[in-house]
């Protein structure tokens, strides 16, 4: 949120806000999911550091597979992945994201998407860059290495990315992150949202390389499906 000079002429009224949003930020805690952990052969996760820090455990948010979905609930904010996928050079991941209940979890919006350029998986030198869409409209583009970094503003809009009719409501976004030559994108729904210099992403403090694991990033205390998580070579 941006906030022009003009601040300091909040009325008294709206300065006696300021402790009560505080306060709804700070109560944003993680609610560790019943019956969680990890329930499909050969998937990791890693929760985000802070979230351990503060006591969070992987098993509090769950991975299994419903049909041919895979269904994740979170609790503490995490990366799942099989270290079985990985891919190098150019390519595109691709998969749809079904939020069943907007906010179903948490009285505001949550981001889920994909991820690349995993490295160091489940270590604290872990290392990925992720593309994630809010059913508000907005999207964000983070990345750990192993300390976070972001490379949009965070919740930026965008036309392309869908809006769910109210909470409750469900809603759907199609994610793919691309690498094509020194240029590495994301898409959501079809249209390119955000695009950067990989010379911008391998970096000190940010990705080892673009070659590495991919995989799905979900925020805390949100509940989607993942359909047809994909790769593709050109």
């Amino acid at each position: 949120m941006r906030f022009a000079s003009t601040c300091t002429t909040l009325t008294a009224a709206a300065l006696a806000l300021l402790p009560c949003l505080a306060h709804a930020q700070a109560d944003d805690k993680s609610k560790a999911v019943a019956g969680g952990g990890i329930s499909i052969p050969g998937w990791m996760g890693k929760i985000d550091a802070k979230e351990a820090a503060g006591g969070a455990q992987l098993n509090q948010s769950k991975l299994e597979m419903e049909g041919k979905l895979i269904h994740v609930v979170t609790g503490p904010a995490v990366v799942y992945w099989n270290p079985a996928n990985k891919v190098s050079g150019d390519y595109t991941v691709k998969a749809t994201f079904h939020e069943p209940k907007f906010q179903g979890l948490n009285d505001h919006p949550h981001p889920y998407g994909i991820f690349i350029g995993g490295n160091d998986m489940g270590t604290d030198q872990e290392s990925l860059l992720y593309c994630a869409a809010y059913g508000t409209g907005n999207f964000i583009v983070r990345g750990f290495g192993p300390a976070p970094f972001q490379m949009n503003a965070r919740g930026a809009p965008n036309a392309a990315v869908h809006k769910a009719a109210g909470v409750g409501s469900e809603v759907s976004q199609e994610i793919a992150m691309s690498v094509k030559g020194d240029k590495v994108s994301c898409s959501i729904n079809g249209t390119e949202v955000a695009s950067y210099n990989k010379s911008d992403l391998v970096a000190a403090g940010k990705l080892k390389s673009t070659d590495g694991v991919y995989g799905i990033r979900f925020a805390h205390n949100t509940e989607g499906h993942v359909i047809g998580l994909t790769v593709t070579k050109p």
